[in-house]
């Protein structure tokens, strides 16, 4: 089971790796944010707020995959008519990640956990499902392995749980490799249908 608190082990590794790695993909950073601001404009950085370790929220930075296009009464059109081709590509190979490492160096999140999602969920889940919010939340994590956008939500919160019970450095090792994997292979990106995945509406408060 996940320990009372941050695990120094695992903070210590959130820490060194995080900022080795934001001083070897900054190339990188620049390059994707002089394309972005070419081809989508001004801000390149997504932020918004969500909920992390113990449900405290904390702002998320991604890069900006989508356009501001609306409808003829001025409200945003759906997803999948405002991610541009970039934006795609983005994701693709998990790019619009790379920003997050900034919020790892900060605390608000680790390398692997459960996916931090939006606010409006915390209404929504259940007993059980509220426990994803006992570890911090993660760029990758068990249910990201074990099909991502593809799962149905009962199932990645599942996969969520069974993380926070079974924890180990050794874990978060093998997620990491096996996440490499999966972006390689552009396994799970999206739901069918969907641009990403559909909303979470709540369940049937089970647990």
């Amino acid at each position: 089971m996940f320990p009372t608190g941050i695990p120094f082990s695992k903070r210590a590794f959130d820490v060194i790796f995080s900022l080795i790695g934001l001083i070897l993909v900054s190339p990188i950073l620049m390059i994707i944010s002089i394309l972005l601001w070419l081809k989508i404009g001004a801000p390149i950085v997504f932020r918004q707020e969500r909920p992390g370790y113990l449900e405290k929220p904390f702002w998320i930075f991604k890069f900006r995959t989508m356009s501001d296009k609306r409808d003829k009464h001025g409200n945003l059109l759906p997803d999948k008519y405002r991610i541009t081709s970039f934006g795609k590509f983005l994701r693709t190979f998990s790019l619009d990640e790379l920003p997050e490492l900034i919020n790892i160096l900060r605390g608000d999140m680790s390398f692997v956990g459960p996916r931090p999602l939006l606010m409006e969920y915390l209404d929504r889940y259940s007993v059980a499902q509220r426990r994803r919010h006992e570890v911090l939340p993660g760029i990758t994590g068990w249910a990201q392995i074990n099909g991502r956008n593809v799962l149905s939500w009962e199932d990645k919160f599942r996969f969520d749980v069974w993380y926070v019970d079974n924890w180990s450095l050794r874990l978060d090792f093998k997620i990491i490799v096996i996440t490499i994997w999966k972006v390689i292979k552009r396994e799970g990106i999206s739901q069918p249908g969907h641009a990403t995945a559909e909303k979470f509406m709540g369940n049937n408060k089970i647990d």
